[in-house]
């Protein structure tokens, strides 16, 4: 450790100690390490690596890289894609080829999926949130990569049924599906394209979401045969069905957890509002970033 490195190191806690704070380098590894997967990692890597030599050798240790959560940036500064692609890459690298849950937002691309499915034959989890840059095609050269995949959660893309046909071929092991879309009542659109790819490649479900789907009647009723193991199953703002009569009665005994298309979705992120101030918000900067540039070259 260089002298100025330890003089930084010092100095951090006599502060810590002035304001009556525990010294947090005094913790037990396991402790620590614990608390780096609940900070997240673009936190780590952007400043807690930076606190000291020990903070920074743990944020090494492939063991807090099992898990990987790229979207919850809350209270973060700003981070281009370039930046945000950069700090995944290397969250991924030191898992050393540990990693089991990913999640990704819109910054995502096919190439940083092939660079996810590259890295570990280990996934469980995979959380596509906003990823309007990957594709089908994407999705179907990475799938055979994807066979110990358990849970799927695909939250606002452009993603289609051949994806969950690919996905549902290739991954035996997929318990969990979430594939939702926006949330509003028009335009009033019927397809059973989905649920029907779901019930013919996807048996082991236990659990579905597909808030804000299209289908009807008869993609429910394909879902209800063609995936008998289903527990939970979340229908909210899928319009188009009518559950009255059998239907319903069907529902209510085979699905232990089921939600119906008019049930609140107060506990749901992805309404049409918090999308579209979503992407506002990224407009916004990127309106910024050009307004930048022509100041400077005026």
């Amino acid at each position: 450790m260089n002298k100025k490195r330890k003089t930084r190191e010092t100095s951090t806690v006599l502060q810590w100690r002035r304001k009556g704070q525990p010294n947090w380098l005094e913790l037990p590894r396991d402790v620590m390490s614990a608390i780096f997967v609940k900070v997240g990692a673009i936190e780590v890597l952007r400043n807690v690596r930076r606190v000291c030599s020990e903070w920074r050798n743990l944020s090494e240790d492939p063991i807090i890289w099992h898990t990987i959560d790229m979207h919850h940036r809350h209270g973060i500064a700003y981070c281009s894609d370039d930046s945000l692609d950069a700090m995944c890459r290397r969250a991924i690298d030191l898992s050393s080829g540990q990693l089991t849950d990913i999640t990704v937002d819109n910054f995502a691309t096919n190439a940083l999926l092939k660079y996810i499915t590259d890295s570990t034959s280990h996934l469980r989890r995979l959380c596509l949130i906003l990823c309007y840059d990957i594709t089908d095609m994407g999705l179907l050269m990475v799938s055979d990569k994807l066979a110990q995949l358990e849970e799927l959660d695909i939250s606002i893309s452009h993603l289609s049924e051949y994806s969950l046909e690919t996905i549902g071929q290739n991954c035996p092991e997929l318990r969990t599906l979430k594939f939702n879309i926006e949330c509003h009542r028009t335009p009033h659109i019927e397809s059973n394209k989905v649920a029907f790819a779901i019930a013919e490649t996807m048996p082991a479900l236990h659990h579905l979401q597909l808030v804000g789907n299209k289908l009807t009647n008869d993609g429910l009723l394909a879902i209800l045969d063609g995936c008998p193991n289903l527990e939970s199953l979340d229908l909210r703002q899928c319009f188009n069905l009518k559950l009255e009569g059998k239907l319903g009665r069907r529902c209510a005994e085979q699905i232990k957890y089921f939600r119906h298309p008019c049930d609140p979705i107060d506990d749901y992120p992805f309404g049409a509002e918090n999308v579209a101030l979503e992407f506002a918000a990224e407009e916004f900067v990127n309106a910024l970033k050009f307004l930048t540039y022509d100041m400077i070259q005026w």
